[in-house]
């Protein structure tokens, strides 16, 4: 949500997917509230539907931000589908996006942290992955698999695909441990030759405050807000960089 809004103030035409069945961002990111019986990406994706992705592109809450949102038939019953679906199951996201991805400069791939047919279908239409991960013990058993995965949609399906770089998120930079697991993850990343942005983004309230209420942090209006709201445009630079 708010690296879309650093894209949205850069002056980037920005899409956002929202790939994740729990659909939060589109409760927040879609201007409008979204019915349950709307037609969402799942719908684009189906075989048993039959809207195209661009039919299903809603406008975002900014102007220069659009959504494809989690709506209609729900994304379990398309991962299911997936899961039978036979030769060409991999390539259903990249082949839907190929038809508007010329009207955007920013793609921006929204993934529940399942590593399941929907994330690798993600993986095989993205040109680059960001990680968001924690600084905690837990993460970097997580970070493993997520890189393995993406070595595998590598070699079977995209062998372009980079990782453009990982976000730490919610650090507690006040505690032994986040400041001990922040440095096994630079280590990790350094040893697999990856970019771990800095600064990490921190734990504080207002993110989530300025999220829930479909706000930039840059429209928050408090100092601390501006600060963060500049971590999230250096860390889309970078990221961009890493692209370019």
């Amino acid at each position: 949500f708010h690296l879309a809004r650093s894209a949205v103030v850069l002056g980037l035409r920005v899409l956002v997917v929202d790939f994740d069945p729990q659909g939060n961002i589109t409760a927040v990111a879609a201007a409008e509230s979204v019915a349950e019986d709307q037609a969402g990406v799942a719908d684009a994706l189906s075989s048993r539907a039959n809207e195209t992705l661009r039919d299903v592109i809603v406008p975002g809450v900014w102007d220069g931000l659009a959504i494809v949102p989690t709506a209609g038939i729900t994304l379990g019953s398309v991962r299911d589908e997936l899961v039978i679906a036979g030769a060409g199951r991999e390539g259903r996201l990249r082949e839907a996006l190929a038809t508007v991805s010329d009207d955007f400069d920013l793609v921006l791939i929204d993934c529940g942290p399942s590593l399941d047919q929907l994330t690798i279908n993600a993986l095989a239409a993205a040109d680059g992955v960001v990680i968001v991960t924690h600084s905690k013990q837990w993460s970097l058993s997580g970070l493993s698999q997520l890189l393995d995965t993406v070595d595998n949609v590598r070699r079977y399906y995209s062998p372009a695909l980079e990782v453009a770089g990982v976000i730490v998120n919610q650090h507690e930079e006040r505690t032994v441990s986040g400041q001990t697991w922040l440095e096994e993850l630079q280590v990790a990343g350094e040893a697999r030759g990856l970019n771990v942005l800095t600064p990490p983004i921190p734990k504080r309230v207002v993110i989530a405050d300025a999220t829930e209420a479909a706000l930039g942090l840059d429209q928050w209006g408090t100092a601390e807000a501006t600060s963060l709201a500049a971590i999230y445009t250096s860390h889309l630079e970078s990221i961009k960089g890493a692209r370019a």
